[in-house]
């Protein structure tokens, strides 16, 4: 195993939009969603072990997980869990990894990826990730994973591909990152052919990213250079919690990937989803003869005339439930969730409202 490649796993997210399953003290990449005995971050780090010693995992959390991480991650230990005081966006936390990085191993290649992701087709996600991170070792790259669509999908950011730079059409210049696009325009994405799917996993050298924060993030690069001889002592924590505040909150796509002239993509097809809702864990798990998603435990939930519809209640919990279709149904601890899927944007708006009122427990 390449004991010069890395892995950081950024799992600061709270999870809101998969309320009231995903809460702030115990958000969704620390619960097994998929039903499948696994947690999200859990998943992820057994999908880079093959290729990653587990020594070289970080991973990237609030203080308020590091415990979490511990407990679900037992092959770490606690110099690898990097804290952070506050969420500053992907930025900061990708300088922080990269620096800590640094201080050990200046010429290292390393592939930053989100905790919550899903991905189905293993032995093709390897293939991506070793000939990414071959690439970016042997040239000075920035190298984004963009996924091969298969639906005009309007949760999702894009990557448009330009010049390819070998003959088998897997590795392209970025002539374009953009946004979540409406429906008509996702629709257009799709049927050109030339547009990824983004989905925020990154390959790059320390230097080669060091580099691109020197030239678009100079303010934020100084602030993580500047700790360089703090870096795994007693004063690390310290020194982060006082510079965090001075970051400011921006995400690596519009702070340097954007910006910058060496960017590439590796086009993949992964059977990949972020499952950053309830209606795109809908879109990818299996469901019954009615198009339910249940997780497959029915054993305490009559359905009667119920189809269309994502299911899932505590251990011990029992419902009976008529005449539902195309419902979300969550029931999470002390609070039950019960909307339409079409609806399931309006999630946070409603987790927001709650949280106004002083009920956010």
């Amino acid at each position: 195993m390449n004991k010069n490649r890395y892995c950081v796993i950024m799992a600061g997210g709270i999870g809101s939009r998969f309320w009231p399953l995903s809460r702030e003290e115990r958000p969704k990449q620390f619960i097994d969603v998929m039903g499948v005995g696994r947690t999200f971050i859990q998943l992820t780090f057994d999908r880079f072990a093959p290729m990653i010693p587990p020594e070289n995992f970080l991973v990237v959390t609030s203080q308020r997980y590091k415990s979490l991480v511990l407990e679900q991650l037992p092959e770490l230990n606690e110099s690898q869990v990097l804290c952070e005081p506050m969420r500053r966006n992907t930025a900061p936390c990708i300088a922080y990894a990269i620096h800590r990085i640094a201080s050990v191993n200046p010429s290292a290649v390393v592939t930053f990826t989100p905790a919550d992701h899903l991905i189905l087709k293993q032995t093709e996600f390897e293939k991506v990730i070793s000939d990414s991170m071959d690439f970016a070792e042997n040239n000075d790259v920035l190298v984004t994973v963009g996924v091969t669509p298969t639906r005009p999908e309007t949760g999702y950011g894009y990557i448009q591909k330009g010049e390819a730079l070998r003959g088998d059409d897997s590795l392209h210049r970025v002539k374009l990152f953009t946004e979540k696009p409406d429906l008509k325009m996702a629709e257009v994405f799709v049927s050109t052919g030339e547009f990824l799917w983004n989905s925020g996993i990154f390959v790059w050298s320390v230097p080669s990213i060091i580099k691109a924060f020197e030239r678009f993030q100079p303010e934020i690069e100084t602030l993580f250079a500047d700790g360089a001889d703090l870096y795994l002592t007693d004063r690390e924590q310290e020194y982060i919690d006082s510079i965090y505040p001075e970051c400011p909150n921006i995400s690596i796509d519009y702070g340097i990937m954007e910006h910058a002239d060496n960017v590439c993509v590796r086009c993949a097809d992964l059977g990949w989803s972020d499952i950053g809702t309830w209606g795109s864990l809908y879109a990818m798990a299996d469901k019954d003869a009615t198009g339910n998603v249940t997780g497959g435990k029915t054993g305490n939930m009559l359905l009667s005339d119920v189809k269309g519809s994502i299911i899932k209640l505590s251990e011990g919990k029992r419902a009976i439930i008529d005449g539902l279709d195309g419902y979300i149904l969550i029931e999470g601890g002390d609070t039950l969730l019960v909307c339409r899927r079409s609806r399931e944007q309006d999630i946070r708006t409603w987790v927001d409202m709650i949280n106004n009122d002083g009920h956010e427990k």
